[in-house]
């Protein structure tokens, strides 16, 4: 993981940990409320994101999805294309990591 520590900048990379309780089924739900990021030109309210999944060989790491999100303050998009371009990059994150 690069992206932990201080001074970080917003970016579009996504990472990933160890899931050490595979044999486990449970739900992770990460939570950005209110995230000023989705204030962008086309629609000046926030979005709220929650992301839930039951994780198989790897975790996101919640700190490079802050990062990702932040990326996306200011910019000129619609919340609909923003929640496709997520699920996307999770999907493409996971698949990089090795998961199924």
């Amino acid at each position: 993981m690069t992206l932990l520590g201080p001074g970080q900048k917003a970016g579009k990379k996504l990472e990933n940990f160890p899931n050490h309780h595979q044999s486990r089924d449970y739900v992770v739900t990460l939570e950005s409320r209110s995230l000023p990021a989705f204030a962008g030109n086309c629609q000046p309210d926030s979005l709220p994101v929650t992301i839930q999944y039951t994780p198989e060989e790897k975790i996101l790491e919640s700190k490079s999805l802050k990062l990702y999100l932040w990326s996306y303050r200011d910019q000129p998009v619609f919340h609909e294309h923003v929640t496709n371009a997520i699920l996307d990059d999770l999907i493409k994150s996971w698949s990089l990591a090795g998961v199924k």
